[in-house]
């Protein structure tokens, strides 16, 4: 099997594949949504640390332009990624 990563000793990502397959579905779905808020939370620190004078609509506008294609950005939202940024 090819490594999934160039720095991890074959032995610990074995580990982690083990670990893995031991997890029931529930768990390995929390840890995705634990990963994906906190994907999220650091998105919303960035755009508060760019945009320190936004209101909570152009945040939450921010934020959803930066995971939803710029095409249906502009349709459902009135909100052009390209023109007001990311």
């Amino acid at each position: 099997m090819k490594p999934l990563s160039s720095d991890t000793p074959p032995e610990i990502e074995q580990m982690l594949i083990e670990g893995y397959r031991k997890m029931s579905a529930s768990e390995k779905l929390r840890i995705m949504q634990d990963l994906n808020r906190t994907a999220q939370l650091l998105a919303l620190s960035d755009i508060r640390q760019r945009y320190p004078d936004a209101d909570e609509r152009e945040v939450k506008l921010r934020l959803a332009s930066r995971w939803i294609e710029p095409e249906l950005m502009r349709k459902a939202f009135g909100w052009d990624p390209v023109v007001e940024g990311y």
